[in-house]
């Protein structure tokens, strides 16, 4: 049996189902004959159009309707589109939505580290513990490039202790001549504290 007989055979049994559900429902002959010819009537006319032309009316109707309207890329262009394929592109459209940091290829991350160490650094009070925070990124470095795990290459140079140290210090003692010039050009009237300057009001 073909495809197309069978499938008219399907048909026929549905129609038949139908058929016995209405006499138990108790429909009459005339409308259950009224009903059978809508329903070809519906069928000759889905048959007319093909699924193309059936998928552009539902989108027009969709656009009548304003279902389009508020979409999150509405007017703008489509990130990524046009660019050469990227077959780890969901895993970084993943890592840039969520912000996931500190995951991926040392090399990179090690990049990263470096351009913000000296942000890290002025953050820290003790010489000790920027000490201990130079001594762990360079391990890191030089661990990195012993491992050959694939990837790109290690670029990242290890930093030099004494040296990040002394322009540590230096960063720390102009932050600190910055503080006491602005202190100085500060008013006398500023520099009493609040209570005083409220006493003296009254």
């Amino acid at each position: 049996m073909g495809s197309g007989s069978s499938g008219a055979f399907r048909r026929r049994v549905e129609r038949a189902a139908e058929l016995r559900t209405l006499r138990v429902s108790g429909l009459t002959l005339q409308e259950e004959q009224e009903l059978a010819a809508a329903e070809e009537k519906e069928r000759d006319l889905r048959a007319k159009f093909d699924e193309a032309t059936r998928a552009e009316y539902l989108i027009r109707d969709a656009m009548a309707q304003g279902k389009f309207d508020h979409l999150k890329y509405a007017g703008k262009p489509i990130p990524g589109l046009g660019e050469k394929y990227d077959p780890d592109w969901w895993v970084k459209g993943l890592m840039q939505r969520e912000n996931i940091t500190g995951m991926g290829p040392k090399a990179i991350l090690l990049r990263t580290e470096d351009a913000g160490l000296d942000a890290r650094m002025d953050e820290l009070p003790s010489e000790k513990q920027v000490r201990e925070l130079l001594d762990d990124f360079n391990a890191r470095v030089v661990d990195a490039r012993r491992q050959l795990q694939g990837g790109p290459p290690v670029v990242t140079a290890t930093r030099d202790v004494e040296a990040e140290l002394r322009r540590w210090a230096e960063r720390r003692a102009a932050l600190a001549a910055d503080v006491a010039k602005q202190e100085a050009l500060q008013t006398p009237e500023a520099r009493r504290p609040w209570w005083r300057q409220i006493w003296s009001g009254s």
